[in-house]
């Protein structure tokens, strides 16, 4: 009736999906991770600096 080579298209098409999906789900949250990291770290910095400059005055 059906074989199963008829399938593999589809079967194929469904794990891209899947791995292009937990692919993107992955660096989202890496990238916002690291964006957020970089933010904190550029504003301890800039707090730093600050501070700093306030005590040398």
């Amino acid at each position: 009736m059906f074989d199963f080579t008829q399938y593999l298209g589809f079967l194929l098409f469904l794990t891209v999906l899947t791995i292009g999906f937990w692919l993107m789900f992955f660096l989202v949250g890496f990238v916002s991770y690291w964006v957020g990291g970089a933010t904190w770290e550029a504003y301890k910095e800039r707090k730093a600096k600050k501070k700093a400059e306030e005590q040398s005055v």
